[in-house]
């Protein structure tokens, strides 16, 4: 009787239990709290310089919502807010407000209210968000740019009060100018204190909110340069220059003509001389070629060098004395183009302590009758292609040639690093043909793309060090044949991955992938 009685109560409890829980969902809507909920997921969107949209999840058991935003303040909500804005409905959402200051710090918080009962209103959701700056300096112009200087310009009689020029490269602030009445009147002031050749970040303030903000570079300094200007015998010049002598180019075409004025040719270089362009912006192009005597050091800085109306299909640099010892040859922020035997042709016994090519453009280089970078008789001690973009370039010839002229003894460093090679040696040609003794190769953060190139098939050339670089459509660039000798080694570490670039054909190789951006890989412009 006495377990009859147990099984009773045990059958009765679990009845009791089902019936309890039969639906949790129902138990759970319909609770009961004393409050609505505060607003879940608040934030701020399409924020500009005077307005903002906020977004919230709307609350169940909210019949409106308020929402309030302070001005200067970092979420302490303290005295009156500067927008209040009641009766905000469900389908409000997202809420839409203008009429703020640009450059200024907002808080803002939103409320769940009950209007039918005041003491179930939620508590605050907070948010805080800054207004876009306003852009009010006008375009700088070339003709703004000095070498220490800019020439600022903006509407005249805007509310201003203070310009700050910071180095683009370090952040540092190299000058800042109180703007006086007469200059705030004609909407223009001169920023000095600036150095030659530096990239700046200009910006203009009224108070402590910002007004405008400008890039730009200072042009080639001018102190003791030889100014060369549109109709200017340029090959003339470069004939008969000293030792020493700075050549700066106004935008401009500049031709290197043959003798017969039939097209353009060579001219040569025997003393140790800077060509440079003044406008960042505005490359001078030269058309023609040089003609590197007598161990001369050269510097070639910011322009456009063009071989297409060559009358010879030359290389651009040709290094022609031999038992010269040459300095350093160096190449940078400059664009070389349409070129038929190469770059650059070594084939004199000559040493060359330094050749770099940085942040260049080069493009279209047949090289029929040469290869790209060419040494066959010399000694290159530094060999370096640094943040440069190399395409469209020796289909059928080797890329990095440099034959064994270890006679003259010295071990050659070669050194490619954040570089973009996209089609180059396409037509199973090496892209380093290095067969002198002793070499040593840096091939670090590239990427290589679009190419039916071998490493090497010599076994002179040494094993790079391989760094973090990327390959994409290379069919037998790392696939290693040792013993067959047809590519002596391949970089195991190396990505395959398509970088996506955005128009190869047109030059643009602007990085899609952003699985490949974030490796660092490759021309950093791009």
């Amino acid at each position: 009787m006495k377990k009859s009685i147990i099984n009773a109560c045990i059958l009765g409890l679990g009845l009791l239990s089902m019936t309890a829980c039969s639906d949790p969902m129902d138990e759970i809507t319909s609770l009961i709290v004393g409050r609505n909920f505060s607003p879940v997921n608040f934030e701020t969107k399409d924020i500009t310089k005077e307005s903002a949209s906020f977004q919230w999840t709307a609350v169940s058991g909210a019949t409106s919502y308020e929402l309030q935003i302070f001005a200067d303040s970092d979420l302490d909500f303290s005295g009156e807010p500067t927008f209040v804005f009641k009766n905000i409905s469900k389908d409000d959402i997202p809420y839409a407000v203008s009429g703020l200051m640009y450059d200024t710090q907002y808080s803002a918080r939103v409320m769940a209210v009950d209007d039918n009962d005041a003491t179930r209103n939620s508590k605050w959701s907070e948010v805080s968000f800054r207004t876009n700056a306003q852009q009010i300096f006008k375009s700088v112009s070339n003709s703004d740019i000095a070498d220490r200087s800019v020439v600022m310009n903006w509407p005249a009689g805007e509310e201003v009060t203070t310009i700050y020029a910071v180095a683009s490269e370090t952040g540092d602030t190299i000058t800042t100018k109180q703007l006086t009445e007469t200059e705030i009147a004609a909407g223009k002031a001169i920023v000095d204190g600036l150095q030659p050749d530096t990239k700046y970040d200009v910006y203009l303030y009224n108070g402590s909110k910002k007004r405008g903000t400008k890039t730009f570079k200072t042009i080639a300094d001018l102190n003791g340069a030889i100014v060369v200007r549109p109709g200017d015998d340029f090959a003339s010049l470069i004939k008969n220059a000293e030792a020493g002598s700075v050549f700066a180019l106004m935008p401009d075409t500049f031709k290197i003509m043959s003798e017969d004025e039939t097209g353009t040719s060579a001219v040569a270089i025997s003393k140790s001389i800077e060509i440079k362009g003044i406008y960042p912006t505005a490359a001078p192009v030269i058309q023609g070629r040089f003609e590197i005597n007598d161990g001369a050091s050269v510097s070639i800085d910011n322009v456009v060098l063009d071989g297409s109306a060559n009358v010879s299909t030359d290389q651009a640099f040709n290094f022609k004395t031999a038992d010269a010892t040459y300095g350093k040859v160096i190449i940078k922020n400059s664009e070389i183009k349409n070129f038929g035997k190469g770059v650059f042709y070594v084939n004199v016994a000559c040493t060359i302590n330094e050749l770099t090519f940085k942040n260049c453009l080069i493009h279209d280089i047949e090289c029929d009758g040469g290869d790209m970078f060419d040494c066959r008789q010399g000694r290159i001690d530094n060999l370096n292609l640094l943040e440069s973009t190399i395409y469209n370039s020796a289909a059928s010839r080797d890329f990095i040639r440099m034959d064994d002229a270890s006679a003259l003894g010295g071990a050659p460093v070669i050194t490619v690093n954040k570089c973009t090679i996209d089609g180059a040696s396409n037509k199973a040609k090496r892209l380093l043909y290095v067969r002198y003794v002793g070499n040593a190769i840096n091939w670090t953060n590239n990427i290589v793309s679009n190419t039916g190139a071998v490493w090497s098939n010599q076994s002179k050339t040494g094993v790079p060090t391989f760094q973090n670089n990327v390959y994409f459509n290379c069919a037998k660039l790392n696939v290693a044949d040792v013993e067959g000798k047809t590519n002596m080694f391949a970089d195991e570490a190396g990505k395959e991955a398509n970088p996506e670039y955005k128009n190869a054909a047109k030059g643009d190789f602007t990085i899609g992938n952003e699985s490949v951006k974030k490796l660092g890989v490759g021309d950093p412009r791009w």
